[in-house]
């Protein structure tokens, strides 16, 4: 494949943008190399600025659910726009949406919109502590939240990728605050409890481990912290961002029959556009303001394009069949890999739930952080750049998720399992 056009702009953007890049996976750091530089995307697709084609599981990470320029969405953002771009005053469009979301996920009886997954869970923590009265939070090693300041500690994503454990600029003092437990492992929660006595605010948790790569929840594991949390006066706080709308209509809540609190919300609400949501029990949501002493505000919050963009992607996601073909469509994706991993000699931990996964190159299962973490990324770096030589487009960490949409075809996932084969045997020569 050609990138000369791709070279040129990166070497363009490191003029003006740190790293040439607005959020830093893009660069490319964890497997070297030139990022493409995208034009455009259609369906499961995408083309570069030197018109290269792509099968796409980035997906804008995760939110592309219907896939890319989805028709419903396009004319919806079209109209919209066609009205104004941003009022700052409440539209009859933040009602419906408000609407179509609480449908959804019965754990929410009031919400807010806000404009990302970070203000989500950053607004989430913040009425936590203003309901409980209480300073600390708990939250899981290699589990990414956006980054508020609070967040960045021991987090995964691309915190993990660029081998940064807490980001410079937090005060030790403020970081102090936030407690770290591992993932699936009940027994460290309990005991940050024990040694926290009335000061935990809350306990946060992706249901499905997104941003460590895709790790499940084990049997039992969510379950255990919504009685941790009731037991010790914390509240329980679903970081959704990833799964809402993805792993079920109602979210992992729904697929795991566990309810949350607090729930946090992100793009795939806004069918991609920038926007998010935190929402739940009534008694802890009175605490916003105007209603309680809880502030919190964005003149973009609910701005019309993102609303009417969410209404559609909402409104098709809801439509009957929709989640039993992505789980088809991920189940048929795994088999591909699995088939292609077969043929080699790598060793490969595959982690699936429903249509978002990831591929492991490390022997044994893969259930927590620590686990992820014995990955080999040179391995995952030269099967990256191998799938992206045929066309193929993963995500540039070895800590992110592979996203199905319902736009991907048979013959896309075919090429995909053929080109993994190629591209594993790679990998395993590197």
């Amino acid at each position: 494949m050609d990138h000369a056009r791709s070279a040129a702009l990166f070497a363009r953007a490191q003029q003006h943008l740190p790293g040439g890049v607005n959020s830093p996976v893009r660069s490319f750091g964890a497997v070297g190399g030139t990022p493409p530089f995208i034009a455009r995307g259609k369906g499961g697709h995408l083309w570069d600025v030197d018109d290269n084609e792509y099968v796409d599981f980035v997906g804008s990470w995760g939110p592309l659910v219907l896939g890319h320029a989805h028709p419903a969405v396009a004319r919806a953002v079209r109209r919209a726009a066609a009205g104004g771009t941003s009022f700052g005053a409440p539209t009859e469009g933040e009602v419906r949406l408000a609407e179509l979301i609480k449908a959804a996920m019965p754990s929410i009886d009031l919400l807010r919109l806000v404009n990302s997954g970070t203000e989500a869970t950053m607004s989430a923590i913040r009425v936590a502590r203003a309901f409980t009265s209480r300073g600390k939070i708990i939250k899981f090693n290699g589990s990414y939240h956006g980054h508020a300041d609070g967040l960045l500690v021991k987090a995964g994503s691309g915190l993990a990728t660029h081998g940064i454990p807490t980001s410079a600029g937090v005060p030790i003092s403020y970081a102090a605050e936030t407690l770290v437990a591992e993932y699936n492992r009940l027994d460290t929660v309990e005991a940050l409890l024990r040694a926290n006595v009335n000061q935990v605010a809350a306990i946060i948790v992706e249901p499905v481990a997104g941003n460590m790569g895709v790790v499940p929840p084990a049997s039992g594991f969510l379950e255990g912290l919504r009685r941790m949390a009731d037991s010790h006066g914390a509240l329980l706080i679903f970081d959704e961002v990833i799964t809402g709308f993805r792993v079920a209509r109602g979210g992992a809540q729904e697929r795991y029959g566990v309810r949350p609190d607090l729930t946090c919300l992100g793009k795939i609400i806004g069918g991609g556009l920038p926007v998010g949501a935190y929402g739940g029990r009534a008694d802890v949501m009175r605490m916003v303001a105007p209603l309680g002493p809880m502030y919190q505000a964005g003149t973009l919050s609910g701005n019309p394009l993102a609303v009417a963009a969410g209404i559609a992607c909402l409104e098709a996601l809801a439509k009957p069949g929709t989640y039993a073909k992505l789980e088809r469509l991920g189940a048929r994706a795994e088999a591909g890999l699995r088939a292609a991993a077969d043929t080699t000699s790598v060793p490969l931990a595959i982690n699936r739930v429903g249509s978002m996964l990831t591929a492991f190159f490390c022997d044994g299962s893969v259930t927590t952080w620590a686990e992820a973490a014995r990955s080999d990324t040179a391995a995952y770096a030269a099967f990256f750049h191998a799938l992206l030589d045929q066309g193929v487009y993963i995500a540039p960490s070895q800590f992110e998720c592979a996203f199905l949409s319902l736009a991907h075809t048979p013959a896309d996932l075919a090429r995909t399992a053929e080109a993994a084969t190629l591209a594993l045997r790679s990998a395993g020569a590197a």
